[in-house]
């Protein structure tokens, strides 16, 4: 099962969740990330998701190793919007299993942590004043 993905389109969160199920998890934790109608105080039109698609994938994939090397996980799963999004449309997904719910809260936090600081994803932002802006972590060159 490949733990982290990028994804051009929307995806199902269900699939996702039963890939995590097993007779050695009592716990289960996920985070979702929507797209929202206002940052810094202005009205947002939509984004644009962007990745070095490569480098996303290997440092999304350190990331989830990480995970289940220092948590005491079952098994965990990232998944990451790229290209145009609208408002309210979900743009990150995280799911972690583990035998504990501390476990599953801790790794599912991290994982979205990192990947929010670590993965080369850049968002750019379309402000409802026909302005826009690139966030996290930089602008592409």
């Amino acid at each position: 099962m490949q733990r982290f993905s990028l994804s051009e389109v929307p995806f199902e969160i269900a699939p996702l969740r039963e890939r995590l199920l097993s007779a050695h998890a009592g716990a289960y934790a996920s985070f979702e990330g929507w797209v929202r109608d206002h940052h810094s105080g202005r009205a947002v039109a939509g984004l644009r998701y962007e990745s070095y698609a490569a480098l996303a994938q290997s440092e999304g994939d350190t990331i989830m190793a990480e995970a289940i090397e220092r948590f005491a996980i079952v098994d965990a799963c990232c998944v990451h919007r790229v290209g145009d999004l609208a408002i309210g449309e979900l743009a990150v997904w995280v799911g972690v299993s583990a035998a504990h719910r501390d476990a599953a809260f801790a790794a599912c936090r991290f994982i979205i942590d990192e990947t929010k600081g670590r993965v080369p994803i850049w968002k750019h932002e379309r402000y409802a004043d026909g302005d826009a802006d690139w966030l996290h972590p930089t602008a592409p060159a």
